[in-house]
């Protein structure tokens, strides 16, 4: 019989035996919590690859946000980053530093989306910390397995490479003008629409059955100009043709509406989609991997020797401004 939980006590000990331990899926290495730290048994022929990455309340998300919503959160922005260097996720650590609101309840939400998404994507929690904090604060350190010895690095290009995006841009930017009151969407199912891509992001796992095809990866986190820029050097630049830019329908007629500039979505960041640069030799490949796993995929430009935006008409555009964590 499972002992019943006091609402009214909370304490370190309870949080880890009731809602953490779940986490580990009983492997060795964790040593159930019950150590100071875990360990990882290699695999031989293969490289672990670590990521790291943390949200705050108030910049990444907000107080009353649905506890599954930020389970999503810290898991994708950790994924997406596996995925865009063609490996898939093996084992996580998890630091939470939690303000007095969080009860049992939130607790219980938040560790029952991170066991969903464990079990989808197959990666188990090592261990981590908990802390007292006045704001709620999570960062998490995610290791992943490389399918072989071969790790997708971000910044191998050449001139004339093609350019890719996976899925749409844009659905989760216009989720969140929703949320600060900036955009008015009067259709309901159309409103939800947009705020459940900005509440419960995805995380784009396509990038280790692409690996061989393409040379680079990166994922959109911070707007897609702005992570294709970290990609490329003083020597290669990229033309962009902007009605190649993914969008979904839904998006097409918040566009036409005039609710908001086409050039503004470059550089929204949330969607962790990758951006894959790669030999236009392997196009074939791409799309047809990419379209056996149901990912949309699509060409949107070229590496050249200038940075440039250019429409239909070939008239270049203005390039939108780059987002920038401490501007």
């Amino acid at each position: 019989m499972k002992k019943k939980i006091s609402k009214n006590k909370f304490t370190e000990k309870i949080i880890i035996n009731n809602y953490l331990k779940k986490l580990n899926f009983n492997k060795q290495g964790t040593f159930n919590f019950e150590n100071d730290a875990s360990y990882i048994k290699l695999i031989k022929n293969k490289k672990l690859v670590v990521t790291s990455d943390s949200i705050s309340e108030n910049l990444d998300f907000f107080k009353y946000d649905d506890p599954k919503s930020i389970a999503k959160k810290i898991v994708t922005i950790n994924l997406s980053d596996l995925s865009a260097m063609g490996t898939d996720p093996y084992a996580y650590s998890l630091n939470l530093f939690l303000p007095r609101y969080i009860n049992h309840k939130w607790i219980n939400l938040f560790t029952k989306e991170l066991y969903a998404l464990q079990k989808k994507y197959n990666f188990y929690l090592l261990g981590g910390d908990l802390s007292r904090s006045d704001k709620l604060h999570i960062s998490s350190t995610f290791f992943g397995l490389s399918k072989s010895n071969k790790i997708i690095r971000q910044n191998k290009i050449n001139f004339n490479y093609d350019i890719w995006i996976t899925g749409n841009l844009g659905d989760s930017f216009v989720g969140l003008q929703i949320l600060k009151k900036k955009i008015d969407i009067i259709n309901i199912k159309t409103k939800n629409y947009f705020l459940k891509r900005y509440f419960y992001p995805k995380p784009c796992m396509i990038g280790p059955k692409l690996s061989n095809y393409v040379e680079s990866m990166k994922d959109i986190s911070d707007g897609f100009i702005s992570d294709l820029k970290k990609m490329l050097d003083k020597k290669h630049k990229a033309e962009i043709d902007i009605n190649k830019i993914p969008i979904s329908k839904k998006l097409e007629k918040i566009l036409k509406q005039n609710l908001i500039n086409q050039n503004s979505i470059l550089n929204t960041g949330d969607n962790y989609d990758l951006i894959m640069i790669a030999q236009s030799k392997n196009r074939e490949k791409i799309f047809k991997i990419s379209h056996k796993n149901k990912v949309k995929v699509s060409l949107v430009g070229k590496i050249s020797k200038k940075f440039k935006l250019i429409n239909d008409s070939d008239k270049t555009l203005n390039i939108p401004k780059e987002f920038d964590h401490f501007r």
